[in-house]
C-alpha cells in the first residue's frame, strides 16, 4: 500500500492537504551567494512552502565533450561548452550549509536536487527532508536505489519519459521498500509548448498507480498550475529567476519575483474555488437558500373543508415552508383552516380527504 500522506517536516501533503509549493531556484543562483539568497527572500516573500537547489559534481554527471541541449545554445550563446557551464553552477559543500542555515533562519525548507551519487549522499548527511530526481535522471537506476535507501519522500520527475519508463522506475522505488512517492508530470522544454504540457497525465499517473501526483512547471504564466492542481496535483515546482535577463542556462523559462508571487496566490485561490469534497449547504447559502428557494402556497384563498387541487395551490418563493417535492403527495388533502392567498401551506393545516 503506497503512502497517500507525507508529511515532510512539519508539512503534510495528500490530497487533501493544501498543494506544497516548490520554488525551484536550481543554478539561477549563477553561484553568487547574494543572489541565492535574494532568490530565497523571494521564495518565502511570495509564500513557497521550500526553496530547491541543485547539487552536483560536475566531472561525475558530464563528459567534456557533451554536446549542449538546445535550449542551453539559446540561453547562453554557446559560449561555453555545456561542462564549463556546470563547473561555474556547481555550488560548493560550504555553499550548502550556509544555504540551509539561511533558508531555516527565514522559516522555508531546504532542498536540492542530487545529480550523482556522492552528492545525493552528501545532502543525507546534511538532513534534507526530502528527495527531488530530475527528469534526466528518472532512468538512472543506481542513483535511484541509492535515493530509496535513505527512507525520505522522492519527488520523482517524468520529463522525457514514457510510461513504460515511469512504471520502471517507480518499481525500483517500492522494491526498495519506499512508498513515499510523489510522480510529478512534467515536459522537460524550457519553456515548453502550452500544448504540450499534457496535464492530463496527472489523472493517468493517479489512475495507473494510485500515487501522490504533483506538477513540475516550466511555463512562466499561472493557467498551467491552476489547470494542474484542478486535476489533483498536491505538489507544484516551477523555476524562478530574479531577473529573466540575466545570464544562465534556465533564466528565460523562469518565473520573475512578481509572477511566482502570483502562481502561489492562484493557487491557493484555486483551493479556495475547489473546496469541499462532501456535497452540502454551506454556511453562505443558508440565508439565499430560503429567500431564493420556492415552497407550496395558496395560489387563492382556501377555506377550511376545501380540497387541495391545482387549481388552488402553487409553487411561489420564499423556500421556509413545505418544499415542492410535496406537491402531488398534498393533491386532494383537505384545507384544516382558511388560508389566504400567498400564504405558506404547512402539513399541520392538512388533513387526509
Amino acid at each position: 500500500m503506497t503512502a497517500m500522506r507525507i508529511k515532510i517536516k512539519d508539512r503534510w501533503i495528500g490530497e487533501k492537504e493544501p498543494v506544497f509549493v516548490v520554488a525551484e531556484a536550481g543554478v539561477n543562483h549563477n553561484g553568487n551567494m547574494n543572489l541565492a539568497k535574494k532568490l530565497i527572500d523571494y521564495a518565502v516573500e511570495a509564500g513557497a512552502d521550500a526553496v530547491k537547489f541543485q547539487s552536483f559534481k560536475t566531472e561525475s554527471v558530464i563528459t567534456k565533450n557533451a554536446p549542449s541541449a538546445q535550449y542551453h545554445i539559446r540561453a547562453t550563446g554557446g559560449r561555453e561548452t555545456w561542462f564549463e557551464l556546470l563547473k561555474r553552477l556547481e555550488l560548493k559543500e560550504e555553499e550548502h550549509f550556509e544555504l540551509l542555515n539561511y533558508c531555516n533562519e527565514k522559516g522555508i525548507i531546504f532542498f536540492s536536487t542530487p545529480y550523482d551519487e556522492e552528492s545525493a549522499d552528501f545532502l543525507n548527511k546534511i538532513g534534507i527532508p526530502v528527495f527531488k530526481v530530475a527528469s534526466t535522471d528518472l532512468n538512472n537506476i543506481p542513483l535511484l536505489k541509492r535515493i530509496t535507501s535513505y527512507a525520505k519522500p522522492i519527488f520523482l520527475s517524468t520529463g522525457m519519459s514514457n510510461l513504460v519508463e515511469v512504471r520502471e522506475s517507480v518499481e525500483v522505488i517500492l522494491r526498495g521498500g519506499n512508498e513515499q512517492i510523489v510522480l510529478l508530470q512534467c515536459t522537460a522544454n524550457y519553456p515548453p509548448r502550452v500544448e504540450d504540457a499534457n496535464l492530463n497525465v496527472i489523472e493517468a499517473f493517479k489512475k495507473e498507480f494510485n500515487l501522490l501526483v504533483g506538477y513540475s512547471d516550466h511555463l512562466t504564466s499561472s493557467q498551467a498550475a491552476i489547470a494542474a492542481i484542478a486535476k489533483g496535483a498536491c505538489v507544484y515546482e516551477v523555476h524562478y529567476t530574479l531577473d529573466r535577463n540575466l545570464p544562465g542556462p534556465d533564466q528565460r523559462s523562469s518565473m520573475e519575483p512578481r509572477e511566482l508571487k502570483q502562481v502561489i496566490m492562484d493557487i491557493r485561490l484555486t483551493e479556495k474555488v475547489l473546496g469541499s469534497f462532501i456535497k452540502e449547504v454551506t454556511p453562505s447559502e443558508e440565508e439565499t437558500r430560503d429567500k431564493l428557494r420556492k415552497s407550496i402556497v395558496a395560489n387563492k384563498d382556501i377555506k377550511a373543508g376545501d380540497k387541495l387541487t391545482e387549481q388552488n395551490i402553487g409553487i411561489k418563493r420564499p423556500g421556509s415552508g413545505l418544499p415542492p417535492k410535496f406537491y402531488y403527495s398534498i393533491l386532494g388533502k383537505i384545507s384544516k383552516r382558511n388560508i389566504a392567498k400567498d400564504e405558506l401551506i404547512r402539513f399541520e393545516d392538512l388533513s387526509d380527504a
